[in-house]
C-alpha cells in the first residue's frame, strides 16, 4: 500500500456511516441530564413496580456516596453480580459516579467462574440480591478469594406492597439467610444521602472530574477460544454507541418508548441497547429478572412495549407458547435480533404470526455492544446484519493475512472502525495487540466474522474464521449447511461443527432439535440435506438431541457442544 493513499481508495473499504455528530460524555452525565428533564416519568417498570428517572437517580447518588464513605476510590472496581431488578441501574451509575469501574458478571457464572473474573478484574465490592442461588455463590467467592465486601439488595423491599408481603409470608425459600456484618453489607445501609450534583462536588476528597475517555465498564467476553479477557470501555465508548442506536429509531417521540428487557442487563447487548439507549432518550424499559415467556408476554401487554431487543431462541420460544395467541403485541413497532444469526424461517414465522417486524443486528462486547442493524422501517436486507450505525466505517481484510486487504468485491474477515470500540483488555496487551490492525492510520478491530457487503452498505455474515471446517482443501462454513438446514420444517435447532476425518481431515456433522409432533430421522434428514449442498459440504450423520448447548442469553453455543463432541 502506497504511503499517501487515502484509506477510503482502499478496496473493500465501506464508510458506511452517515453524517451526524455524537457527544461523547460519561455515563453519570448522561443520566443527570436526561433525569433533569424526566424527573418524574418512568425509567423502570419491575413486577408491578414503576421507578421514576428521579427516584433511581437519588438512589445511584446515595449508594456513590456510601461507598465512598466507605472507602472506595476513583478507578476502584466494583462488580454487579445481578439478575434484572432496580438496584441494578443504581448500582451501575452509582459506582460510576463513585468514580469506580463497573464489572458486570453474570448471575448464571459458577463459583469458580466469578471467583476468576473477581481475581482478574481486582473487584473489590460484589453487589447481589437475596436470592439463594446468587447469594450463595457470592459469599462463597467472598471467603475463597481477595473480594472485600458484598453489598446485598433484598428482592423483597423491590417489589409492590402486596407482593413484597407475599414473599415475606409465603415464599421464604426464595429469600437467602443472609449474615450481614463487617464485609456483608445491606444495601440500604450503604446509602448516604447525598445532594443533586453530589458526584460533582469539587470540595470532595480526592475530587477529579470523570471524563469521557476515563473506563467505564469492564465486560469480560464469552470467547470463542480460551479464557474470558475483559473489553475495556470506555465512558465515550458507552455514551456514544446509546447514542448511535437511538439515531436509528424512525418513530415518534423516543420518550413514549418502552422497551421489553428480557435480555439480561449485565450482558453488553441489554446493557447499550436497552439501559443507555432508554436513558440517552428518556424511554422507559419493562424488565422481567429473567426471559420466563408467559410472564414476558403478560408484561408485552400491561405496558404496551413498543421495541424487543431479543436473541433468536428467545423470538422461538414465544412462538412456540400457546398464550401468544390471546396476546395483544399491536404495541410493539420493532423487534430486533442480535447474538446470533437470525434464521430466515423463524423471521418468516414470527411476523406472519405476530404482524411485528423483526430486523437483524449486530454487535461485539468489543464494540460496546452494536455495530450494525437493519432498518426498523423501510428497505431492509433479510440475511443480513444491516447497515452500519453512525461514524462506523467497515473494512473487510483477506481471510489468510490481516495484514493485507481481501480483493474487492470478495469476502473478507470483517473489521471495524468507530467510536465505540473498545480501547483493549484488561491486562491483556498482548491479546488487544492481536485483535486491532492498523492501516493507514487507523486501527481496526478484528471480528473473526467473515462477511460481504454489497452496494447499499447491507453486511453479511458468511461465518466465523474459527468455525470454518476444513474439508479436502475446501473450506465450508457451518453456518451456510445450517440455513439449508433450517429450511426443512422438522428442524427446529442446528449446529454443524467438524470433526475428525482420515480421509478429509474433517467432515461436518450436524446436531439438531426437532420442532414439536416432527417426525424424522437423522438418516432422512442427512439425505435430505445432502442432496441440496455441495459435495465438500455434505455431513457424515446428522444427530437429534433433545436440546441444544446454549450460552447465558440464549444463543447456541458452538464452543460448548465441540468441546462436548471431540
Amino acid at each position: 500500500m502506497r504511503a499517501d493513499m487515502d484509506v477510503s481508495k482502499l478496496p473493500n473499504h465501506h464508510p458506511l456511516g452517515w453524517d451526524i455528530e455524537f457527544e461523547p460524555t460519561t455515563l453519570p452525565e448522561m443520566f443527570a441530564a436526561t433525569t433533569a428533564e424526566r424527573l418524574s416519568a418512568p425509567l423502570l417498570h419491575f413486577m408491578g413496580r414503576t421507578y421514576s428517572y428521579s427516584q433511581l437517580y437519588t438512589e445511584a447518588t446515595a449508594f456513590a456516596a456510601g461507598l465512598r464513605e466507605r472507602g472506595i476510590k476513583r478507578g476502584d472496581r466494583v462488580g454487579l453480580f445481578l439478575p434484572n431488578v432496580p438496584i441494578y441501574v443504581a448500582a451501575y451509575y452509582g459506582a460510576m459516579m463513585a468514580g469506580a469501574v463497573v464489572v458486570n458478571f453474570s448471575p448464571l457464572y459458577s463459583v469458580d467462574e466469578l471467583s476468576q473474573q473477581v481475581a482478574d478484574s481486582g473487584t473489590r465490592v460484589l453487589v447481589t440480591v437475596d436470592v439463594p442461588e446468587l447469594y450463595g455463590t457470592a459469599e462463597k467467592v467472598l471467603k475463597a478469594s481477595q473480594l472485600e465486601t458484598l453489598v446485598v439488595g433484598e428482592l423483597a423491599s423491590m417489589l409492590p406492597t402486596a407482593k413484597r408481603i407475599g414473599m415475606k409470608l409465603f415464599a421464604r425459600s426464595k429469600i437467602a439467610s443472609v449474615r450481614y456484618g463487617e464485609a456483608i453489607w445491606r444495601w440500604d445501609d450503604v446509602m448516604v444521602e447525598a445532594g443533586w450534583g453530589w458526584w460533582l462536588d469539587s470540595e470532595l476528597p480526592d475530587y477529579q472530574p470523570l471524563a469521557p475517555t476515563d473506563l467505564a465498564l469492564l465486560q469480560y467476553t464469552g470467547g470463542t477460544t480460551g479464557t474470558p479477557k475483559g473489553a475495556m470501555l470506555t465512558h465515550a465508548n458507552l455514551t456514544v454507541n446509546a447514542q448511535q442506536v437511538a439515531a436509528i429509531n424512525p418513530f415518534d417521540n423516543p420518550e413514549n418508548e418502552v422497551f421489553m428487557g428480557a435480555l439480561p442487563m449485565f450482558h453488553v447487548f441489554a446493557n447499550t441497547a436497552l439501559l443507555n439507549h432508554a436513558v440517552a432518550s428518556g424511554g422507559a424499559i419493562a424488565v422481567v429478572p429473567r426471559f420466563e415467556v408467559k410472564q414476558v408476554l403478560e408484561t408485552i401487554e400491561k405496558y404496551g412495549c413498543t421495541g424487543f431487543p431479543g436473541v433468536p431462541t428467545m423470538f422461538q420460544a414465544l412462538l412456540d407458547h400457546p398464550d401468544i395467541a390471546k396476546t395483544d403485541l399491536s404495541s410493539l413497532k420493532v423487534c430486533i435480533s442480535g447474538g446470533a444469526p437470525l434464521p430466515a424461517p423463524l423471521r418468516e414465522q414470527w411476523e406472519e404470526r405476530t404482524g411485528v417486524r423483526m430486523v437483524e443486528g449486530y454487535g461485539l462486547t468489543e464494540s460496546s455492544g452494536v455495530v450494525s442493524v437493519n432498518p426498523y422501517a423501510g428497505i431492509r436486507q433479510p440475511g443480513t446484519i444491516g447497515q452500519v450505525v453512525a461514524q462506523t466505517e467497515v473494512l473487510l481484510l483477506d481471510k489468510e493475512d490481516p495484514a493485507a486487504i481481501a480483493p474487492d468485491g470478495e469476502p473478507g474477515e470483517l473489521a471495524l472502525h468507530g467510536p465505540q470500540m473498545m480501547s483493549g483488555y484488561w491486562n491483556r496487551p498482548e491479546a488487544a495487540k492481536d485483535v486491532f490492525v492498523e492501516h493507514h492510520g487507523k486501527q481496526w478491530l478484528r471480528t473473526g466474522d467473515v462477511a460481504v457487503v454489497d452496494d447499499e452498505g447491507f453486511l453479511q455474515i458468511v461465518d466465523r474464521i474459527k468455525d470454518m471446517i476444513a474439508v479436502g482443501g475446501f473450506k465450508v462454513f457451518p453456518s451456510q449447511v445450517e440455513d439449508v438446514l433450517l429450511e426443512n420444517d422438522a428442524v427446529k435447532e442446528a449446529l454443524v461443527i467438524g470433526v475428525p476425518d482420515d480421509y478429509k481431515g474433517e467432515a461436518p456433522r450436524a446436531y439438531i432439535t426437532l420442532r414439536d409432533g416432527a417426525d424424522a430421522s437423522g438418516e432422512e434428514l442427512a439425505k435430505w440435506l445432502n442432496s441440496r449442498v455441495g459435495k465438500h459440504e455434505r455431513v457424515d450423520a446428522i444427530v437429534i438431541r433433545e436440546e441444544l448447548p446454549k450460552t447465558m442469553i440464549g444463543k447456541l453455543d458452538r464452543k460448548a457442544l465441540r468441546a462436548e463432541v471431540l
